[in-house]
């Protein structure tokens, strides 16, 4: 079986601290749930409580830099044209301390969703 989708619209999820997340595929946008893709942007000063999610996720930045927090410990930066897995029960948190808003995509499988990001606020 064969099949194919043409994303016209991504839709819109609405986060605290003016980030702009466009999921192309996955929960939300096509009800699908191995995977997700989203296009973000977010903004100088931004950051996201940590999370131990129950996905793996690859971050490709496109622009700008992104700080990586993984086990609350080790920090990782991230350029443009650099990327990052993070793996399936590893505490990571994600920031822009930086004064520039950066801008990348996002890969999870299964598919990103706010209970499977169990996030520590």
């Amino acid at each position: 079986m064969t099949y194919f989708y043409k994303q016209t619209e991504p839709v819109k999820i609405p986060v605290p601290g003016n980030k702009l997340i466009e999921e192309h595929f996955g929960k939300v946008a096509t009800g699908g749930d191995q995977y997700s893709v989203a296009h973000m942007k977010a903004p100088a000063g931004w950051s996201e409580p940590a999370q131990t999610p129950e996905f793996d996720e690859i971050t490709i930045m496109i622009r700008g830099k992104m700080k990586i927090i993984v086990n609350g410990e080790e920090e990782i930066v991230i350029k443009a044209g650099e990327s990052f897995l993070n793996g399936k029960g590893t505490k990571v948190q994600y920031a822009n301390p930086y004064k520039e808003e950066n801008e990348y995509w996002s890969v999870c499988m299964p598919a990103f969703s706010v209970e499977r990001a169990k996030r520590t606020e």
